[in-house]
């Protein structure tokens, strides 16, 4: 059996395609373009980890973890010619598809953005759906992580999978709306509907992972060796909120809550992120769950946290770490209900991974244990912390 994982160097991909070769003897092959560390490049930041290129990660794994079995090829999936070569020399059992442009505030920047964005990501997908129906390859598993982030911010629980719509007193299950706020988390609503239609007409199986806000440095795999660690980014643009304000503490600054900060939003710790990919990639075909209409989707999260809570526990481990850690609130230039608490359903997801490996503050103490080694780093960039920033760094 070959597993491909795309998005292979990136900030999951990269832990997941490692986790994945640990625990089967079968064929992993990463896939990657490189194109994340050129995105960061360009808006003037860095990954606050060093990462090494794959050659030296490959031979850390086999070293650390006597790993034989994980591959790597690089290429461009908006390009078919690639896609197509790729499915017809390694003929897939099983896809992670976890490659994309993943930052909603690089693709707000100017419609250039947006378009790359949309283009970069919707393109790949299709790509890979289109040429699994073209070389008869539709009993692959198609595992994409897309985003809870097609869900909006709707003041009612949100399902795991379809929603109910109502009109003139029938009642039928649909496929949850696009509610998406940004041009990037559009593309998942977008990759979400292709899916569904992909498995509609070619029968392809599909799992429809919506990942929430990732946090943390560490997987059991990447402790090993500091070759094997994945990326941190800390900027506007591709750090999460939570690693951007635990990277304002290591540096000095203040932690900054817009507002009351009370608003939740969904968390998921990296460790769970890529036990559960994993454990989906390794499922046999006769113990998957049925889902809707032939497409399964996860609420791949284990907890709403909200701003201000990521703020306080920030601050208190912080102490541990010997950092003074001030938590300030400014007025909120952003039009979001600052109170607004997220009810996101997750049964089928914890199902996957079984009992949570780890809570938000064993995920903070992590972070903070990788980035104190990493200070000059931070500090050397500490402007990237603002919005606003990349007129400068183009300059």
């Amino acid at each position: 059996m070959t597993i491909l994982v795309t998005g292979g160097d990136g900030y999951v991909g990269w832990p997941t395609a490692l986790r994945i070769a640990t625990r089967t003897d079968d064929r992993v092959l990463a896939v990657d373009n490189f194109a994340r560390r050129d995105w960061v490049e360009e808006v003037g930041s860095t990954s606050a980890v060093p990462i090494g290129w794959m050659d030296e990660r490959l031979a850390a794994a086999r070293e650390a973890h006597d790993v034989h079995n994980l591959s790597f090829v690089q290429g461009d999936l908006v390009e078919k010619d690639f896609v197509d070569e790729l499915l017809t020399v390694h003929e897939p059992d099983v896809i992670v598809h976890t490659a994309a442009q993943p930052s909603a505030p690089y693709s707000q920047i100017n419609g250039e953005r947006a378009n790359y964005t949309q283009h970069n990501n919707m393109q790949a997908t299709r790509n890979l759906l289109w040429g699994l129906e073209e070389h008869d390859l539709t009993d692959t598993h198609f595992i994409e992580t897309t985003t809870t982030g097609v869900y909006g911010a709707p003041e009612f629980p949100i399902p795991e999978g379809g929603a109910v719509m109502e009109n003139q007193g029938e009642r039928d299950e649909v496929p949850f709306p696009a509610m998406a706020g940004s041009w990037y988390h559009l593309t998942k609503s977008h990759d979400a509907a292709n899916l569904r239609l992909a498995q509609s007409q070619f029968d392809i199986p599909i799992s429809d992972v919506r990942t929430a806000i990732v946090y943390g440095t560490e997987t059991d795999e990447t402790r090993a060796d500091d070759r094997l660690k994945t990326r941190f980014d800390f900027d506007y643009y591709f750090g999460t909120v939570g690693h951007r304000f635990a990277a304002q503490a290591v540096a000095g600054y203040p932690v900054t809550v817009y507002g009351k900060g009370e608003q939740r939003k969904p968390f998921i710790s990296l460790e769970d992120t890529v036990e559960g990919l994993a454990q989906l990639a390794l499922t046999e075909p006769d113990e998957r769950p049925d889902g809707d209409d032939g497409v399964t989707v996860y609420n791949q999260v284990t907890r709403a946290i909200s701003i201000v809570e990521i703020a306080e526990t920030i601050a208190d481990v912080g102490d541990e770490f010997d950092l003074d850690v001030a938590v300030e609130h400014f007025e909120n230039p952003r039009n979001e209900d600052e109170t607004h608490k997220m009810e996101i359903e997750n049964d089928r997801y914890m199902n996957v991974i079984g009992e949570q490996e780890q809570d938000f503050e064993g995920g903070v103490r992590d972070i903070f244990e990788t980035l104190t080694r990493y200070t000059e780093t931070i500090e050397a960039h500490e402007d990237r912390f603002l919005p606003g920033v990349l007129e400068d760094s183009e300059d």
